[in-house]
């Protein structure tokens, strides 16, 4: 019993629990008020119905004096019944002398005798109460003296009935009242519970849309005037202006001079003198909504800007896993602990893991245990000093072997200490080919100048040695001698066109500049070569695009290089072969296209980037000088074109019915790039 009626309570709404404490409040108030004060009457009215009873009897004791010295009896008995008669609560009245004898008396019966026996010559205290027949009686007792001399008594009985009445009365009267007073402070509590619940209820109200998300909620209530009003100050700029759910007292920056640039709650004590306070602040529960308004307004712009900044940090995140997923290098993080917190695509890819199987791992259980072994104490050291370290390193994963450059750097929180290592490594394996295709060219540029020098210092006792053989030619009959002089003259022009070459290579000769048809000089050098080709059973077949227009270049040396791939060609294939020639204009490129594809024995991938480096070939000794396409390389170069060799060739340069089948090579294409306008 004692556990269920708070849990009853605590289940009652608060208007029920204020009307139902303020009830039960007035009930024991007002009947304790009223118990106090039915008993404080009730002692009076006896109190006063004894004084009155004794007031008669004394009163009465005094004019029965004479009648008793002159022994009248209808005097004495006209004094009884007068205040007998007079009063209806007076139940008796008789006279005794001084030796108790019945003088006069108010009874119509027989006098009751046992009346002399109590009170007598009023020993006991007044007034004396007798239990009769006709109830309780207050018996009154005075006697009647003249002088010192006692002359008799006067004994008065007065009805306790009548007096429990009129208690009674009050009693009721007092009750009565009370309840009004309790019924009235009833509907005041009613009235008081509904003013506030109506607030809190609204209060509540507002939380609750607050839980469900919705943050424009007004608890507070809506003033009939503003601040702004209030004030008539006009100024848009400040904070409070327009904004109807808050009070300005609340907000930060607001431009009333009784402010002085204070923010809440440090400013409510100047706030208190000002008008629109006096005028709009109300009690706690008001004070509590309106704060309640300022929270939600408050939260809701805190939520909208952590909004943002998720949406920030979400788009943030997002390109910087794309940096992540597109970027070649290898990025990863560690935290102190050499734990990885990030990893690269590339990364990922490079040791066949995935992200998730990465993060939250040490090298210890990616790497072999060599290889942990040696990041661990290189990062370690990283930490401990915070000196980044940069390095070129080689690997070789899947056959394959590559050269990175591996940069790690520690990284700084905002207190200056190291809680974590980057790690960027890049792969330079084509950096470090280019650079050794660079050391290379500057092999071949100093090999070019040293090849120019050989070949003007070697010209010209080339030229007294083919000019005196050819004197002694002219001058010799035995045929014998003739056929030597003939060899060495053979013999010396192979070296003048040695030297030639070794003069294009090193280009110590000046190119002339001219107009140029591409289609032309093609045909030139095919219609030279064709009858030679075609006693080896090679065909030839030219393709050419009529909208290429004329470019600006060295007529000569470019058919040269025509020469050169058309021979290279036919002496891959050998015998029964095709040649096939196109040349086209590539619009948007702005640059013209010559490819001249062979069906011989192909370039093995090996030989592909060294078929330009002078005196590389493939051909038995005294076939080739290995300067051919040396200086074709070095011819279009002056150009400013491109030259380039594939095998086998790709479709896209070759025509539908081109020849293909295993009595074939797979065959070899070379391209020549120019462009329209000189460089």
């Amino acid at each position: 019993m004692t556990e269920l009626f708070p849990n009853v309570f605590r289940g009652l709404k608060l208007k029920t629990k204020i009307t139902l404490g303020v009830t039960v409040m007035l009930v024991f108030c007002g009947l304790g008020i009223t118990v106090i004060l039915s008993n404080m009457s009730s002692e009076a009215l006896l109190e006063e119905g004894k004084k009155r009873g004794m007031a008669l009897t004394s009163g009465l004791a005094v004019r029965m004096a004479e009648p008793i010295l002159a022994m009248d009896f209808l005097h004495m008995k006209n004094l009884i019944d007068n205040v007998y008669n007079q009063y209806d609560d007076v139940v008796y009245v008789f006279l005794t002398d001084a030796s108790d004898n019945v003088l006069s008396h108010s009874f119509s019966g027989g006098f009751p005798t046992d009346l002399l026996r109590v009170n007598r010559s009023g020993e006991e205290q007044q007034p004396l109460l007798l239990s009769t027949e006709q109830g309780f009686i207050y018996d009154f007792s005075a006697k009647v003296v003249l002088g010192e001399r006692n002359l008799g008594t006067v004994r008065l009985g007065l009805s306790r009935q009548e007096m429990d009445a009129q208690i009674h009365r009050q009693r009721q009267t007092s009750l009565f009242s009370t309840m009004g007073i309790v019924g009235l402070g009833i509907i005041l509590a009613l009235w008081f519970a509904h003013t506030v619940t109506i607030r809190l209820n609204r209060l509540r109200k507002s939380a609750e849309a607050m839980i469900e998300g919705n943050l424009d909620v007004q608890a507070g209530v809506t003033l009939d005037k503003n601040c702004w009003d209030i004030m008539a100050c006009n100024r848009r700029e400040c904070p409070a202006y327009g904004d109807t759910q808050r009070r300005c007292w609340h907000l930060p920056g607001t431009l009333c001079p009784n402010c002085n640039g204070l923010e809440y709650p440090y400013k409510i004590g100047a706030c208190r003198s000002c008008p629109v306070y006096r005028r709009n602040f109300g009690d706690e529960v008001q004070e509590l909504a309106e704060a309640f308004d300022v929270m939600a307004i408050t939260l809701k712009t805190h939520i909208e800007e952590l909004t943002q900044r998720e949406k920030t940090i979400a788009r943030q995140q997002s390109l910087l896993k794309t940096i992540m997923d597109v970027t070649p290098d290898f990025i990863t993080l560690q935290d102190r602990n050499l734990t990885y917190q990030a990893a690269s695509k590339a990364f990922c890819d490079y040791l066949t893991l995935t992200e998730e199987a990465i993060i939250g791992k040490t090298d210890f259980q990616i790497f072999s245990e060599h290889q942990a072994d040696l990041n661990f104490h290189e990062d370690k050291q990283i930490l401990l000093s915070g000196q980044p370290l940069s390095k070129q390193i080689t690997v070789r994963r899947h056959e394959e072997q590559k050269t990175l450059h591996v940069i790690k750097i520690p990284v700084y929180d905002q207190d200056g200490s190291i809680i974590g290592l980057l790690l960027t490594a890049r792969d330079i394996s084509i950096l470090k080919k280019y650079q050794e295709q660079l050391i290379q060219s500057q092999k071949m540029e100093d090999l070019g100048r040293l090849a120019g020098g050989v070949a003007h210092e070697i010209n010209t006792p080339l030229g007294i040695i083919l000019g005196y053989t050819q004197l002694l030619m002219e001058d010799i009959t035995d045929e014998n001698r003739i056929d030597d002089l003939k060899i060495i003259e053979k013999q010396t022009r192979i070296c003048r066109k040695i030297v030639a070459d070794l003069l294009s290579f090193s280009r110590y000769s000046e190119s002339a500049s001219e107009t140029v048809d591409i289609n032309e000089s093609l045909r030139e050098v095919i219609k030279l070569v064709e009858q030679i080709f075609f006693l080896n059973h090679i065909q030839m077949r030219f393709s050419a695009d009529e909208n290429i227009p004329p470019l600006t270049g060295d007529r000569e040396k470019l058919k040269q290089v025509w020469l050169n791939l058309l021979n290279n060609a036919a002496d891959a294939i050998g015998q029964n072969g095709e040649i096939y020639v196109e040349s086209k204009l590539c619009a948007h490129r702005q640059r013209v296209v010559v490819s001249i594809a062979d069906t011989g024995k192909g370039i093995k991938e090996e030989h592909l980037r060294k078929i330009f480096d002078p005196f590389f070939t493939t051909k038995q000794v005294g076939k080739g000088t290995g300067l051919g396409l040396s200086v074709s390389f070095g011819i279009i170069q002056e150009h400013g074109g491109s030259v380039s060799a594939l095998s086998p060739p790709p479709r896209e340069y070759l025509p539908e019915d081109f020849p293909q089948s295993a009595d074939l090579g797979p065959g070899a294409v070379f391209v020549i790039e120019l462009p329209l306008k000189a460089s």
